[in-house]
């Protein structure tokens, strides 16, 4: 049988976009988890786990990303993390 995956676009509103404060503040909430948990932008994947990973990816203030959740509590986290990418990582604009 094969694993569900479950996807969402989402902006990510810091004017900022995944520098290393928000982006170490969406490793810190996707660690909560055992899920396996992706960050995708344009034709690139992240591990939402790894800080190194999320920043590489070069995320822009307001871009688009698609975070994709597989594995045990994959809903939970996919909720979690499009919250937080939706209310600022902590940032003020």
């Amino acid at each position: 049988m094969m694993a569900m995956e479950l996807r969402a676009e989402v902006t990510v509103s810091t004017p900022v976009g995944l520098h290393a404060r928000p982006a170490a503040l969406l490793v810190s909430e996707a660690m909560k988890y055992p899920a396996s948990l992706q960050v995708e932008s344009g034709d690139r994947r992240a591990n939402a786990k790894s800080i190194l990973q999320v920043l590489a990816l070069g995320v822009k203030g307001h871009g688009r990303v698609t975070l994709v959740a597989g594995g045990e509590r994959a809903e939970e986290a996919l909720q979690a993390l499009v919250r937080l990418l939706e209310t600022g990582l902590g940032d003020t604009p």
